[in-house]
């Protein structure tokens, strides 16, 4: 949530950072129109308190005077002031609340070094490493939803059996490669980040902390008996882990990784390609997330950027590393750079990764603070996260690029400890 104290101070600069996102800053100025309201309000009703402070004084002199009946008169006068203050003040708390509600609607602004745009289409190419695109031969140009059934290893009917469009079961090495890579994506951010497992259904409170409510709350899975919701990510519950509380300068930045289901409804995705791995709603992920001082930021940023990376190149698969143009950013973004696989076989670069800063922006939502070393008073921290490896597009594009003449797929070099000694995926296996 963007600080309406900002918006105070420079309402032009403010609009003119969401308007490169391309979105209409009209709600901006009717939280000006509020937050003006409220203010002359606050200043009405801490008037009023002070009349009735001195009035109180006043009464009990009368009372050491002897003069009751002008103390009487005087607490009457006391008591309609104390009512008029409190209509006052649950007013200002009702513009409050309005604005707030306005705000939970504002992305972030986007970051003075991120690259203007509106489609995905306009993102840089930062690099691209691997091997030539037409360099792929024929064996590794099938798709991996194809190759999962040859291989028995991804059943997307038996998914679809058991819980509708766009879930899938993998079965066998399949299965066995989605937690070799879950706990390849872990062990190699076990030297910097503390593991988490955090719980898999959160308070509304939580998926607000994130942006995710009330903005995207379509794409979530609400459970509404318990009033809870599935996480669409480990970010989700890992923001909220200092959410109001206060934090110490010197134990920043503190740093976290958690492997959990993620659950996403996909609720755009009507007329996008749904086949196999490609859009999903439920999968597995490892997710990095940090939280920092403003001036650690760019260096915890570059770290999880470098560490996500590093997980894809290693694998050896073909990949490029895109910076997202402010049309394309996530709402609680200010800078974003993807990490996109090339499938062969899908002739597609599928995101694997989106490594995020969002400024102070989550952090305001969900109240999380530190107190600076020597310092009077707290500051919101910043936070960052990225997908240290997220299964399903990992999985398709190992698979696809690791298909062999015969039609079986061999297992990356880095994913062969976890694989219980299989080195070669064969159907039937």
């Amino acid at each position: 949530m963007i600080d309406v104290r900002r918006l105070r101070a420079d309402p032009d600069g403010v609009k003119a950072a969401i308007a490169r996102r391309g979105e209409d800053v009209a709600s901006l100025d009717r939280v000006l129109e509020l937050d003006e309201r409220q203010r002359r309000l606050a200043e009405e009703r801490d008037a009023v308190r002070n009349e009735v402070k001195g009035i109180s004084r006043s009464v009990g002199d009368l009372h050491k005077e002897g003069r009751g009946d002008e103390a009487a008169e005087l607490q009457s006068r006391s008591r309609d002031l104390g009512d008029r203050a409190d209509a006052i003040a649950c007013e200002a708390d009702g513009l409050a609340s309005e604005i707030r509600e306005i705000l939970l609607q504002v992305p972030n602004t986007p970051a003075p070094d991120c690259p203007d745009g509106l489609t995905p289409e306009e993102n840089p190419v930062i690099r691209q490493v691997g091997a030539d695109l037409d360099s792929f031969p024929e064996h590794q140009r099938v798709p991996h939803w194809d190759i999962g059934e040859e291989l028995g290893i991804l059943d997307a009917a038996t998914g679809t059996k058991l819980s509708g469009a766009m879930f899938v079961m993998y079965s066998g090495l399949g299965a066995t490669l989605c937690r070799a890579l879950c706990q390849y994506g872990l062990d190699r951010n076990a030297d910097a980040y503390r593991e988490m497992r955090p719980p898999t259904l959160v308070r509304t409170e939580t998926m607000v902390s994130t942006g995710h409510l009330p903005r995207f709350e379509d794409d979530a899975y609400h459970l509404e008996r318990d009033d809870l919701w599935a996480i669409p990510t480990a970010e989700v519950p890992l923001t909220s882990l200092f959410r109001d509380e206060v934090v110490d300068e010197v134990d920043l930045p503190l740093k976290f990784m958690a492997h959990t289901s993620c659950f996403r409804r996909e609720a755009g995705s009507a007329g996008r390609d749904t086949r196999g791995l490609l859009r999903i709603h439920e999968f597995d992920k490892v997710e990095l997330l940090a939280y920092a001082t403003e001036e650690q930021s760019h260096k915890v940023h570059m770290d999880i950027l470098d560490r996500a990376e590093s997980a894809i190149a290693d694998l050896g698969l073909t990949y490029r590393i895109v910076d997202l143009v402010t049309g394309d950013l996530g709402a609680s973004s200010a800078r974003t750079f993807d990490i996109e696989v090339y499938a062969p076989g899908a002739d597609q670069w599928l995101e694997v990764s989106s490594v995020s800063w969002f400024g102070d922006y989550q952090a305001r939502r969900a109240n999380a603070r530190y107190r600076p070393t020597g310092e009077r008073g707290t500051q919101i921290v910043n936070t960052l996260n990225g997908s240290g490896l997220a299964v399903p597009r990992v999985w398709a594009g190992v698979v696809e690029t690791y298909r062999q003449e015969d039609g079986s797929v061999r297992v990356p070099d880095v994913l062969k400890p976890y694989m219980r000694g299989v080195e070669v995926i064969e159907a039937g296996m």
